[in-house]
């Protein structure tokens, strides 16, 4: 997202707080909740989009469901200096890995991701993050339970 920062208001706010719950709503049903005209809240929420505020409308899957029962946070030290994107973009690239983020402390980078299991999740780091130039070290946490997990922001009312 830009930098710059965007003003929305407690309109804007509610509208996205009711997307966060259904990214499938459609703009007549928030237009009830909020008691407006279905092309307010459509205008409302394509200055949103061009605002970079949406980024996107997607599908949360049962990892279960699609064979990605293991998930695991890796932290790499890379040898190449913070804001060198190479390694970054490198690791993005691989389908697995789910986020990627720079870290500050003694680890270069941090990321999720989510494999069948443990062979695979090896296979992965020997044969794809493995052969990433840069890369010194690994550290490999495997989750055995997750009590909580979302992508949705609280955004304080105005």
């Amino acid at each position: 997202m830009n930098q710059k920062e965007v003003v929305i208001d407690q309109i804007d706010i509610e509208i996205l707080n009711l997307m966060q719950q259904n990214a499938r709503i459609s703009n007549a049903d928030i237009a009830r909740d909020l008691k407006m005209a279905p092309s307010a809240v459509l205008e409302r929420v394509k200055k949103l989009e061009h605002k970079n505020v949406i980024l996107q409308y997607t599908a949360r899957l049962n990892p279960s469901a699609v064979e990605k029962n293991l998930l695991a946070f890796i932290f790499i030290k890379a040898n190449n200096g913070i804001g060198c994107n190479a390694t970054a973009a490198s690791l993005a690239s691989i389908p697995e890995v789910q986020e990627v983020h720079h870290a500050a402390g003694d680890d270069s980078y941090l990321i999720k991701i989510r494999t069948r299991d443990s062979a695979s999740l090896m296979d992965l780091m020997r044969n794809t993050i493995g052969k990433i130039p840069n890369i010194q070290t690994t550290r490999t946490t495997i989750i055995l339970e997750t009590v909580k997990e979302q992508q949705q922001l609280v955004i304080p009312r105005k």
